[in-house]
């Protein structure tokens, strides 16, 4: 039984280390500046883009991929001590695992002798265009034994876990993210997972902190009838019956929804002019996974989040932008009851 006093030291160091990442000072330096992250990224990518310079010369882009990359360099970005768990192969995976580094992020790989997954697109239009994708091999049994037994023992020892999707549906079985998610949670990391389709069940299944999920992939799983916002309402309920103790819907253009103790809030962020949407939810897990990592609220968790989101459609790069930015659009972020006025 904790005393007064103990729970008030708590409650003071929370505010310092809510003021800490969104900006505000406080004559007490934080004594947790890097907390540790560990991101389930089972397949990232090579990625190549073809694209145009202000002058109007071709441009091309190599850069590493896939969606637990971008959460983990977002996460990064936001002060985040990041360790990657995922599968490289061949030349492609070295390269990969190269530009990883580069980003300053820790890498704990499962070497298969496969090539590892890429894509090349042509943004010389404005717009994404796909010219060519070579998807991730499936893993064989003794690669799924060494990715669960590498992620166990890096998501054991850090202060969050991030669950990000394969980039193609046979990667590895659904049912690995049922075993990752309940033996983290049995050994009390908290679990931020953005997902959907048949790994979100399975990460349900095993419970988790936080489930992020699009409203498109709602719709496109069958779980909502409509983007409207009592389907999506309906949906966020029983994806937390399912296992989620909160729910976060991002909505294209409209504000998220969450469902965080029995209550819907959204969050409404700044009005600002898109340049890429793509990987803004993506942005918006990672943030929502630093301000948990940092003892936050659950509410200012959401408004980091949000923050992290915004600053993301302001610029080319999935999950990239500046920490900076990021702080500042936070302050703008209004997490408030659905539908109630600002």
């Amino acid at each position: 039984m904790h005393d007064g006093g103990a729970a008030g030291v708590d409650d003071v160091r929370n505010v310092r280390l809510a003021r800490a990442c969104i900006g505000h000072s406080d004559a007490v330096p934080d004594i947790r500046e890097s907390p540790t992250a560990f991101v389930f990224a089972p397949s990232p990518l090579l990625t190549v883009t073809l694209d145009c310079s202000p002058s109007g010369d071709p441009e091309l882009h190599v850069h590493a991929g896939g969606q637990g990359h971008w959460i983990s360099r977002m996460a990064s970005v936001l002060g985040l001590d990041v360790t990657l768990c995922g599968v490289f192969g061949g030349e492609i995976g070295g390269v990969l695992r190269d530009l990883i580094e580069r980003e300053g992020i820790k890498v704990e790989a499962v070497e298969i002798g496969q090539e590892s997954g890429s894509y090349v697109h042509d943004r010389r239009d404005g717009e994404r265009k796909e010219v060519a994708t070579v998807d991730p091999p499936p893993l064989a049994r003794h690669a799924l034994d060494d990715l669960f037994g590498l992620s166990l023992a890096v998501g054991s020892k850090s202060d969050i876990a991030i669950l990000g999707g394969p980039h193609s549906g046979n990667v590895v079985p659904p049912e690995l993210y049922t075993r990752l998610a309940a033996d983290l949670t049995a050994l009390g990391v908290p679990i931020v997972a953005d997902l959907s389709g048949p790994t979100m069940t399975a990460a349900l299944a095993g419970g988790l902190t936080v489930l992020k999920v699009s409203h498109e992939d709602l719709i496109e799983d069958g779980r909502a009838d409509s983007e409207g916002p009592e389907a999506l309402i309906e949906a966020m309920r029983a994806l937390h019956d399912e296992g989620a103790q909160v729910v976060v819907i991002s909505r294209a253009a409209e504000p998220a929804l969450a469902l965080v103790d029995d209550e819907v809030l959204e969050i409404v962020t700044p009005d600002l002019s898109q340049v890429d949407h793509h990987g803004a939810g993506d942005s918006m897990s990672a943030g929502i996974a630093t301000g948990l990592a940092r003892g936050m609220s659950m509410r200012d968790a959401l408004q980091l989040g949000g923050g992290a989101g915004s600053a993301n459609v302001t610029r080319r790069g999935l999950g990239s932008g500046r920490r900076d930015l990021v702080l500042r659009l936070t302050e703008t972020v209004d997490v408030r009851p659905f539908g109630s006025a600002s």
